[in-house]
């Protein structure tokens, strides 16, 4: 009976918890609140907790229990727009109840558990930034404390990913002429000259690996102009690239972007982040998602897993949600996973002892 009533309660804060996240606006760049609720409610339940500086008024969040061999990890950002909680029997709704408060949740609840368990030695660590440029991830990677593994959450549907897909993200602007739409041979048309960059853009052939799948091309961004009757003199295009190939192959496609673009655009690549391939792991649901995750800016806190309840397929839309269910099972995966990292870290040390 005092095992179940145990239980229960757990359950009840962890979905509580995900609420009180969820209530809180944390759009990329505007995290400051939900820091520090997330430092205040973990030093409030004596973990020792730390704030690690990313800009002026931006931070991450970093707990421990002992000196860290394993750490948990996910983002406190959102993307826009906000978006309060509500719930109803089977889900808790809202912006970042999948993506990703709902998984910050589970892993406090699960370090908790692991605490009264008696194991030491872990930590926690909450990045700002992962939804923009993932600059919360690069500041932590400038700062590592020598754990062995790092356990990120994304949403996976409770599946520890054997894979993400890298990003590549391209700003392109053309730049025209304005005149009088009556009379366009007096001007230059900046949207045109977009239109047939993204048209060849369209036609790069994309490569293709066994494991992560197809890499895919996304124009998720077009603004210019200025009015109907008025030849445009500007534009601008943003371009996103799921890539799946190593350095070599990517800057091979960067190449190709180029000198297919030539003098007819200007473009930068603003984001570069690479593929990756990760460890399966017996006992555990396994699959690759086409995401991309803060883990590659995180390459000094240890070797990388990825796993999360809930579905990317709702995440950054209108109708977030996260299943109360799957919230509870994150906890028990976490926990399994944390136990087994653990294991082997005792194994290892045995084999060296050995030597």
């Amino acid at each position: 009976m005092k095992a179940f009533m145990v239980q229960q309660q757990e359950f009840e804060e962890l979905f509580a918890l995900t609420r009180a996240l969820v209530d809180i606006n944390s759009i990329s760049g505007e995290e400051a609140n939900c820091g520090h609720y997330v430092h205040d409610y973990l030093a409030g339940r004596n973990f020792q907790v730390e704030k690690l500086p990313v800009t002026a008024d931006r931070f991450n969040v970093f707990a421990t229990c002992g000196k860290p061999e394993i750490v948990f990890s996910t983002h406190m950002d959102t993307v826009p727009p906000f978006q309060e909680a509500r719930e109803d029997g089977e889900f808790i709704y809202g912006r970042g109840s999948c993506d990703a408060k709902g998984i910050l949740a589970s892993q406090i609840t699960a370090a908790e558990r692991l605490r009264r368990e008696g194991m030491e030695n872990f930590g926690m660590l909450y990045l700002v930034g992962e939804e923009v440029t993932s600059d919360g991830a690069q500041a932590a990677n400038c700062v590592p404390c020598g754990t062995r593994f790092m356990i990120n959450g994304e949403p996976t549907e409770n599946k520890l990913a054997l894979g993400t897909k890298g990003l590549l993200r391209l700003d392109i602007r053309t730049r025209g002429k304005m005149a009088h739409s009556a009379y366009p041979h007096l001007g230059e048309s900046a949207i045109e000259k977009m239109l047939d960059v993204l048209n060849d853009l369209r036609r790069i052939k994309l490569p293709r690996d066994p494991v992560l799948g197809q890499a895919t091309l996304n124009i998720g961004l077009i603004s210019g102009g200025r009015a109907g009757n008025v030849i445009p003199d500007e534009t601008y295009a943003q371009v996103i690239i799921r890539t799946v190939s190593g350095e070599n192959r990517r800057a091979d496609l960067k190449e190709e972007i180029r000198s297919l673009v030539g003098a007819r655009a200007e473009c930068e690549f603003v984001r570069e982040t690479p593929p990756i391939l990760m460890q399966k792991i017996d006992g555990f649901q396994s699959d690759v998602v086409a995401f991309t995750t803060d883990l590659p800016s995180l390459t000094a806190w240890g070797e990388p897993f990825l796993l999360g309840p809930g579905s990317i397929h709702v995440a950054h839309t209108d109708h977030e949600r996260i299943r109360k269910a799957d919230l509870v099972e994150a906890v028990d995966l976490y926990c399994r996973l944390a136990r087994q990292l653990k294991k082997r870290l005792a194994e290892s040390a045995k084999t060296r002892g050995n030597w």
